[in-house]
C-alpha cells in the first residue's frame, strides 16, 4: 500500500493537465499513488489520464459521468489506499519535495490531522491585488495556533496544498455539499472535531490563477456563502451555548455578518466601533457603542468583523489589554 494517495479530480483540464502530472512524477517521496478521477471530461483529458495510467504505475484512473467536484472527490476518497490523502488540482504544480515533507510532518506529530504548505500564485500577470493579498495572508498563517485562531477569518488552506490522514477524512464524512465551499466546510468540520492543523513552512505548491476557476464562477464560493458556513460552524463551536453576541465592526462587513447571524437565530445585542460618526447610532435596532464600553458586557461573546491583518492585530492588542482571551471570549471572523 502507498503511504500517500494524491486525489486529483479532472474535468476538461487538457491545457494544464500534462504539466500538473509531470510535476507529480518528480516527487522525491517514492511511496505514493495518484488517483485520477475523470469527471466526465469532454475534451482530451481522459486520454491524457489513460496514457499516464498505462505508462506509470503511480497513476490509477477512475472515470465517471460528470457529477461535480464533491462527487469526484468522494469517489476518489472512497478508493484511496494511502494512509495519507493529498489534494492536487489539474492546473497546479507541485514542488518535488511536497509529498515527502508533508508526510514527514504528519508522521512526526500524531496530534496533526491535516497539514498544508506555503503557496505561490502564478502567472504573475494574472494575479490581481486581492489574490496577492490573500496569498500573503495565507502564507502568514502557519502554526497550529495561528490556523485555529484565524480559521473563521478565511479559508486558511489552499485546497490543492493539503495532506490529511485518510481515516480522519472518512470519519468526518468526507466532502459535503451545503451550498458553500466544500473545502472550507471540511476544514471547519475537522476544526469542530478537534483536529490539529499545521503547515510545512516552505512553498511547495504553485497555484495557478485563471478566470475560469470555480471560486470565480460558482455562487457557492461567494462571500455570502462563506459567511453562512462560518455562522453554521460558529453555532457548533464558539457559540454553542450562546443565543446572542456583540460584534466589533459596524461597517458593511459587520452589518452583513449580523444579518446572517440573526437569520440563523443568533441575536446581535450591540455593535462596537471606533468611528465617532457611527457611535451613538443604531444598526438593525442594535446600539453602536464605543470601545470604552467593552468592559460592560465581557461575558457576552464577541465577534470581530473587521477586515485586514493590521486592523485585526490592533484590535487583538486592545482586547488583550482589556483581559479578553481569543477563542474563549472572542473570535475574529473577517
Amino acid at each position: 500500500m502507498p503511504l500517500v494517495t494524491v486525489l486529483l479530480p479532472v474535468y476538461n483540464a487538457q491545457p494544464t493537465l500534462l504539466c500538473a502530472l509531470r510535476s507529480l512524477q518528480r516527487q522525491t517521496l517514492p511511496d505514493w499513488e495518484c488517483l485520477l478521477v475523470d469527471d466526465g471530461s469532454t475534451d482530451s483529458s481522459l486520454e491524457v489520464c489513460e496514457r499516464f495510467a498505462a505508462r506509470d504505475p503511480h497513476f490509477r484512473l477512475l472515470s465517471q459521468p460528470h457529477g461535480g467536484i464533491v462527487s469526484a472527490l468522494n469517489a476518489g476518497l472512497s478508493r484511496a489506499r494511502g494512509e495519507f490523502t493529498a489534494r492536487m488540482d489539474a492546473d497546479d504544480l507541485c514542488h518535488p519535495d511536497r509529498l515527502r515533507l508533508q508526510a514527514a510532518l504528519l508522521v512526526s506529530q500524531l496530534p496533526l490531522g491535516l497539514v498544508g504548505c506555503l503557496v505561490r500564485c502564478f502567472p504573475d500577470r494574472l494575479v490581481a491585488e486581492g489574490m496577492r493579498g490573500y496569498e500573503t495572508w495565507l502564507n502568514s498563517v502557519v502554526t497550529p495556533e495561528q490556523i485555529r485562531r484565524d480559521i473563521f477569518v478565511e479559508s486558511p488552506f489552499a485546497h490543492p496544498s493539503v495532506m490529511a490522514r485518510t481515516s480522519l477524512l472518512c470519519q468526518v464524512g468526507g466532502y459535503q455539499d451545503h451550498g458553500w465551499p466544500e473545502d472550507y466546510d471540511l476544514w471547519l468540520r475537522l476544526y469542530a472535531s478537534g483536529c490539529g492543523f499545521a503547515k510545512v513552512p516552505e512553498t511547495l505548491l504553485y497555484w495557478r490563477e485563471h478566470a475560469d476557476r470555480l471560486s470565480r464562477t460558482n455562487p457557492m464560493y461567494s462571500l455570502r456563502a462563506f459567511r453562512r458556513a462560518k455562522v453554521h460552524y460558529l453555532k457548533q463551536t464558539f457559540l454553542r451555548v450562546h443565543s446572542s453576541v456583540q460584534i466589533w465592526g459596524a461597517g458593511r462587513g459587520g452589518r452583513l455578518f449580523g444579518m446572517d447571524l440573526q437569520q440563523a437565530g443568533i441575536g446581535v445585542e450591540r455593535y462596537i466601533d471606533i468611528h465617532s460618526t457611527k457611535v451613538g447610532g443604531r444598526l438593525r435596532h442594535a446600539p453602536i457603542v464605543p470601545v470604552s464600553a467593552l468592559g460592560d458586557h465581557q461575558p457576552l461573546p464577541l465577534l470581530v468583523c473587521v477586515g485586514g491583518p493590521q486592523p485585526r492585530a490592533e484590535i487583538r492588542q486592545e482586547l488583550t489589554r482589556l483581559g479578553y482571551q481569543e477563542t474563549v471570549d472572542y473570535v475574529c471572523v473577517a
